[in-house]
This record gives C-alpha cells, sequence and structure tokens, in this order.
C-alpha cells in the first residue's frame, strides 16, 4: 500500500508540474503583448512597462520567471482580469465551488439513481423492467446535454412556469457568499425566512442538476448492468448457488464487491465528461460558476483568466482521477498485479 501510495504521489507531483509548466508558457503562445496577457495590465508608458516586466520578472531568465510563477500560484497572486482588473483569485473563489456544487449534486443523483438500477435490471435481465431501464439509459445517454437543458427550460420555465430559468437564487434573498455553496451559505446566513431560501435555491438547482445527472445516470446505468452480467455469469457464482444460496446471499456476499470493481476506472474517465456537461450547463442557465467564467473569458479573449481558469479545471481533473484510480488499485491488488505481469 505504501509504495502504491508513493506511485501515485509522483505521478500526481509530475502531472501538477506538466499542467503548471504549461500554464507559465500560456502568455507566449497567446497573440498580444506578453507582458499584457502575464499580468493583464496593459502598459501606458514606457516607465511602467519597466516596472510591470521588473515586477513579473520577465527581465530575469526563463528559469527564474518559472519560479516567481509558481510561488506566485502557491500564495494566491494569480493576476488580474484583463478586461475589469478584478482579482483572479478571488473570482475563481467565488465560481468554482458553484461548478463543484452541480457536480456533487448530479454526481450523487446517478449514484444513487443509476447504480440500484444497473444492478436491478443486470440481475433480471431480458425481461420488460430490463428492456424499460436499457431503452432510458440509451435514450438519455443520446440527448446532447445542451440540448435536454433547453428542452427543460421549454417546458418548465417558459410554458409551465414551474422553475426559475437562470441563476442560483432569487434576488430578494440577500445571502453572503461564505463557501460558495449556496445551501452551506444560506444555513451559515442570519436572513430571515430560510425555509423560503432554501426552497428558492433547490428550485434553482433542481434543471442545472437534472439535465448532467440524466446523461451521467444513463451511463452508471449501462456500466453497472454490464458488470453485473458478467459477475453472475463466473464460476465462483456457479458454484455458490449451486450450494443453495439464494441470489440475495450470492448478489451481497460475492456479485456486489465483484461488479463495483470494473466501474471505478471508468467512473475517473467520466469525471472530464461530467465536468464539461457541467460547463455547458453552466452556461446555459447562468449557472456563476468556472464554466460559465472561463467561457466568457475566452469570449471576451482575457488571456489572464483563461490561462488560469485552463490550469485550474485541469488540476481539478487530474486530481479526481488520479485519486479514484489509486482507490481502485487500493481496494483491487490483484488488478494491479495483473497489469505489472
Amino acid at each position: 500500500m505504501i509504495k502504491l501510495l508513493i506511485r501515485y504521489l509522483n505521478l500526481m507531483a509530475m502531472t501538477i508540474f506538466v499542467l503548471v509548466l504549461f500554464s507559465f508558457l500560456l502568455p507566449f503562445m497567446f497573440p498580444g503583448d506578453v507582458l499584457t496577457n502575464m499580468s493583464g495590465i496593459v502598459p501606458q508608458t514606457e516607465e511602467q512597462r519597466i516596472a510591470l516586466e521588473a515586477a513579473y520578472k520577465l527581465d530575469q531568465s526563463i528559469i527564474y520567471q518559472f519560479i516567481f510563477y509558481v510561488e506566485g500560484l502557491v500564495s494566491g497572486n494569480w493576476g488580474v482580469s484583463l478586461n475589469d482588473s478584478a482579482n483572479l483569485f478571488d473570482e475563481v473563489k467565488l465560481a468554482f465551488p458553484a461548478t463543484i456544487e452541480i457536480v456533487c449534486y448530479a454526481l450523487l443523483v446517478s449514484i444513487v439513481v443509476g447504480l440500484p438500477l444497473g444492478f436491478i435490471s443486470g440481475l433480471k435481465n431480458h425481461n420488460p423492467f430490463d428492456f424499460s431501464v436499457v431503452t432510458f439509459s440509451i435514450v438519455g445517454y443520446s440527448f446532447p446535454v445542451f440540448w435536454l437543458a433547453l428542452i427543460f427550460i421549454t417546458i418548465f420555465c417558459l410554458q409551465l412556469e414551474w422553475l426559475p430559468i437562470s441563476g442560483r437564487i432569487d434576488l430578494l434573498f440577500d445571502v453572503p457568499e461564505n463557501t460558495g455553496f449556496i445551501l452551506l451559505d444560506i444555513a451559515r446566513s442570519d436572513i430571515p425566512d430560510k425555509g423560503r431560501a432554501y426552497f428558492d435555491a433547490l428550485q434553482h438547482l433542481l434543471l442545472p442538476t437534472a439535465s448532467v445527472a440524466i446523461v451521467t445516470t444513463a451511463l452508471f446505468i449501462r456500466f453497472t448492468r454490464r458488470s453485473i452480467m458478467d459477475v453472475m455469469e463466473k464460476d465462483y457464482i456457479v458454484a455458490a448457488k449451486s450450494r443453495g444460496f439464494t441470489q440475495s446471499q450470492i448478489f451481497f456476499k460475492h456479485g456486489l464487491k465483484n461488479a463495483l470493481l470494473p466501474i471505478l476506472p471508468i467512473l475517473a474517465l467520466q469525471i472530464s465528461t461530467l465536468l464539461t456537461n457541467v460547463m455547458i450547463i453552466e452556461t446555459i442557465f447562468s449557472w456563476p460558476g468556472i464554466g460559465r467564467w472561463l467561457i466568457q473569458a475566452i469570449a471576451q479573449q482575457d488571456y489572464p483568466a483563461i490561462r488560469i481558469g485552463m490550469l485550474i479545471v485541469s488540476l481539478f481533473v487530474m486530481t479526481l482521477t488520479i485519486t479514484v484510480e489509486f482507490i481502485t488499485r487500493a481496494i483491487d491488488p490483484a488488478r494491479d498485479r495483473v497489469e505489472v505481469e
């Protein structure tokens, strides 16, 4: 276990180094002035340019510039936006929790709904329930997430007028942004009538979460169904049946763990897809997350914001992927030995 942990920590360290190095080189690849791309400030005079070059160490060697950049990342000195001169660290600190919020809720719904349906469908395959679940998974996975979101908006927001069309909470509720998670911020706030605030926040959360969760749930159903069908055909399952064990005993003692193990690596591969779908949904529902913020930065050619946004998103995906992969190897050491051999 210790050797496995060290190996994955080394992998994570090398990956972080490559991502940070690529982020450092981006201002040199962007069109325009390197100093402006790096600092977010357009020098007005030659004296100001010289001062900025000295501040961002552009008058030093490239290695010293990289070290200075890493120190700035660690200390929270991420520069300012090219468009509104806002502090990038503060903007990411507010936007990123909103993205994680949608990711967590969509993933929770997918696990709670997708795994049980997949298991039941796999155990009772080729019956009407199985056909219904498979049909739902195929249809749910076939819908582009942006099209599904637009259908939800048309039906539930414009026609039925049941749910809000954008934002995280009604402007009537003045909730201080402490953690960035709207439900936690409501709990920690001193605003009157928290019950209505919770209800309004959940209404705003419903459609963005459902738009992402339907696609992810469909994937979970397909993977779980196939995994449990493969496991239930193994020799040790057949032997357990011959000894008189009931199907529920076989499933919980032998089938469940072995069926979950192949799903974890697939989950790691789907993290980037899940985050991409969330970033699309944020734009459609005007959800103030990192995806909407980054897309706006790209549209406005805000190169300092693009640089930091791409780095943060990449680090998030990389960290989750490597963590899930490590958990998989730790739970199933035999899989690691087979791959090494």
